[in-house]
């Protein structure tokens, strides 16, 4: 029997949903354990600050390899950042260019975070982590995604609707295991 694409969204969504009522609950049920020889180092926080993305991830104890996540929207490109202009948030570092985009970040972190914590998009997508090119990016739907590398990038745009579906249900899970 043919399933409608509405119908397989509502599954999905349903699926996101059981997934995300274990992790509230304590429970993880993915026991599948990938990972990246780069071993990061993690953030975490507390929920009431970022509405539920607890963890990033930083090398060095700065997010984003110390990249302004503000440029991304304004300048749409890449910007490294300037420890003089740093931020304390989600129990990491941010780096900006600017005084005026550290203050937009203050603002609305979760604006301008990226998604999946900083980790690999298609990582996620396929149910692991790894670490991410802070050139490899792309924003949709007012949203930042970063990449392992141009290449990865490049797979996780043939299909990022779905590889975002996957990711979005993937995170819980990824992330209580973290």
């Amino acid at each position: 029997m043919k399933k409608s694409k509405l119908a397989i969204l509502t599954n999905s969504v349903v699926i996101s949903l059981v997934c995300l009522s274990f992790v509230m609950a304590g429970c993880n049920p993915l026991n599948k354990d990938k990972s990246v020889a780069e071993k990061p180092s993690l953030a975490t926080q507390n929920q009431s600050e970022n509405k539920g993305n607890t963890i990033f991830f930083e090398q060095k104890g700065v997010a984003i390899k110390g990249t302004d996540p503000v440029a991304y929207f304004t300048e749409e490109q890449a910007v490294k950042g300037n420890s003089q202009f740093s931020h304390q948030w989600g129990n990491t570092t941010w780096w900006f260019a600017s005084a005026e985009n550290r203050d937009l970040f203050i603002e609305n972190p979760a604006k301008y975070a990226p998604q999946y914590g900083g980790f690999c998009a298609w990582a996620v997508s396929n149910n692991y982590t790894a670490p991410i090119d802070p050139d490899a990016w792309t924003i949709v739907e007012g949203k930042l995604y970063l990449n392992y590398d141009k290449n990865i990038q490049k797979k996780w745009s043939k299909n990022m609707t779905n590889n975002i579906l996957k990711a979005d249900s993937n995170w819980p899970n990824i992330a209580a295991k973290l």
